[in-house]
């Protein structure tokens, strides 16, 4: 046998000559750029901070930081030093036949609706934590981010009210049917600031599809990756989070800008959607 590949044996200037291939490059070792050390200790870095970030967020957010890399290159190293985000299941459901539904009664602007919906977790020693979360549909942004043992439709009427002096006042809010959002006080309080109520049908929680998107993330990237000592933490804890979505998370659906970027070049806001004066509720 080894007389055979003896025989048969053809040396390498001659296989390059009859394939027609340089001799250089059947010998060309690849080197990598100078700056792949840095750029592979930045990738990981974000990995550790990011676990549930995918190679188009990392690289979006290495962008951010300044580097010249494109969505190949990042790919190709993403692969290389095996990262992977766990893949999950997700179940199909239908559309809701609700008319308040987002995908019918689509944002137009800043302020023009806003996504209030709750979130639940527990603390290390068991203790319920219930989280208040509103986001503007247009921007993505989350003004607010409350965590308490319990929330009333009083307490959502006055975090409300806080988020408002700030921001404007929404043209309509998006809520489901939980018992703090169609009590009569919070009802009675938006209609007579002027506010439009639509409130998703009963048992469809994927009509109000921005506050689930939403929740998807803050579950996935906050909660599921922290344990709360006490109610304390939670709330620190849950407002550094916050401020990070707003601020540094890039995100998908804008451009991979992030929500306070893509306010910030907006145009002015309507008429009717100035702030309110610090310390003033909207009209009752």
């Amino acid at each position: 046998m080894k007389q055979l590949e003896k025989r048969f044996a053809v040396s390498e200037r001659r296989a390059c000559r009859l394939v027609g291939q340089h001799r250089s490059s059947q010998r060309y070792q690849p080197e990598p750029p100078d700056d792949e050390p840095r750029l592979l200790e930045a990738m990981a870095a974000l990995v550790k901070k990011h676990p549930r970030y995918g190679y188009r967020r990392i690289g979006a957010s290495l962008r951010r930081q300044g580097w010249q890399v494109n969505r190949k290159r990042i790919y190709r190293l993403w692969k290389r030093e095996g990262y992977r985000v766990p893949r999950q299941q997700h179940k199909k459901r239908r559309l809701g036949s609700s008319e308040n539904a987002c995908h019918r009664h689509r944002p137009l602007h800043k302020n023009h609706i806003w996504a209030v919906d709750f979130i639940f977790d527990r603390d290390e020693g068991g203790r319920s934590l219930k989280w208040l979360s509103v986001v503007d549909e247009y921007t993505r942004e989350c003004p607010t981010l409350q965590c308490e043992r319990s929330v009333t439709a009083l307490d959502v009427i006055d975090e409300l009210i806080r988020i408002m002096q700030v921001r404007g006042v929404p043209a309509h809010i998006r809520a489901d049917n939980g018992p703090e959002f169609i009590a009569a006080a919070i009802r009675s309080w938006l209609r007579d600031a002027g506010i439009g109520t639509l409130y998703v049908e009963p048992g469809a929680p994927w009509e109000n599809g921005y506050a689930e998107s939403f929740h998807a993330r803050l579950r996935d990237e906050f909660l599921n990756a922290e344990v709360f000592a006490n109610l304390r933490e939670a709330k620190a804890l849950g407002e550094q989070w916050r401020r990070e979505y707003n601020h540094e998370r890039p995100h998908s659906s804008l451009g991979s800008l992030t929500p306070d970027e893509f306010a910030a070049g907006l145009p002015a806001p309507p008429v009717g959607a100035t702030p309110l004066p610090p310390g003033q509720a909207p009209p009752s």
